[in-house]
């Protein structure tokens, strides 16, 4: 492990890619968000604050690091 690796620490938040298990529209989320978020094809839920990471309501497909 390289010094730079200790003295800059890897995030835990992560951008997701999840699909709405309704409608099947896919759409990136934040790990952690803040706001609820709606589904774009239908309106329903996909994710809503917990105060740390978001608590999601669809099929998680990717997860981008």
């Amino acid at each position: 492990m390289t010094e730079w690796n200790k003295l800059i620490p890897k995030p835990k938040s992560k951008f997701l890619r999840v699909r709405c298990l309704k409608c099947g529209n896919e759409q990136l989320l934040f790990s952690n968000s803040v706001n609820k978020v709606t589904c774009n094809g239908c309106g329903e839920t996909l994710a809503e604050p917990t105060g740390g990471r978001a608590k999601i309501k669809g099929e998680i497909q990717t997860i981008f690091e």
